[in-house]
């Protein structure tokens, strides 16, 4: 018996997605930063648009007397209000998870349930991308743009090592196209952890 060849159906391989976001938010009693007057925990999330700039933003946070909420305005709130910038502080997944195990929580859940804790999206709106210079891209691109990140604090010497290293940048490369690969040290400096390392607060890429 001979049959007709299925026709092929591309399959949709998912892109292994970046780790979470991972605050701790801090007790107003007192000035300290210490994780041990931590009272909550805030989980956030960057979407992207398919060149990578950020489209929205999802968050969840969690307090022993409330359990898991969702609310953009205190994601909005993390950025605007000196105040409570003071208390939220980045931090990683294994120390959130000490954290939320010593206030009651026990185990933190995995990622995938996480997200599903995002209940309210904070939209970020679209800019047009910055075109500087000639429109004529460089060999093996088919279009030119420039990007800036914003960071709410000053980055380390090992975190602006650790984001060359990703984006690949020459040691010296300052101020130049975004065409090039460089990454300008001297920007500007939005809440959170980059690539992996403890930077202060990822930005929205423009």
């Amino acid at each position: 018996m001979t049959a007709d060849a299925l026709p092929a159906v591309p399959v949709e391989v998912a892109a292994r997605r970046p780790p979470l976001d991972y605050y701790l938010v801090l007790k107003r009693r007192n000035d300290s930063t210490s994780t041990d007057t931590a009272e909550g925990i805030i989980v956030e999330e960057f979407t992207r648009h398919h060149d990578f700039s950020s489209r929205g933003l999802d968050s969840a946070g969690w307090t022993p007397d409330a359990d898991w909420w969702s609310s953009a305005s205190l994601s909005r709130s993390m950025r605007t209000d000196p105040e409570l910038l003071a208390r939220v502080v980045p931090t990683t997944r294994p120390e959130a998870a000490s954290i939320y195990r010593r206030l009651g929580g026990g185990r933190l859940p995995d990622e995938a349930v996480l997200r599903t804790y995002f209940l309210d999206h904070q939209p970020i709106a679209a800019t047009p991308p910055l075109r500087l210079g000639p429109a004529q891209p460089p060999a093996g691109f088919h279009e030119r743009r420039v990007y800036r990140v914003l960071f709410a604090r000053d980055l380390r010497a090992e975190q602006v090592a650790s984001l060359r290293a990703l984006w690949r940048t020459p040691a010296d490369g300052t101020n130049a196209a975004a065409a090039s690969g460089r990454l300008d040290k001297h920007a500007t400096t939005s809440p959170g952890t980059c690539g992996g390392s403890a930077a202060p607060w990822p930005g929205v890429s423009t």
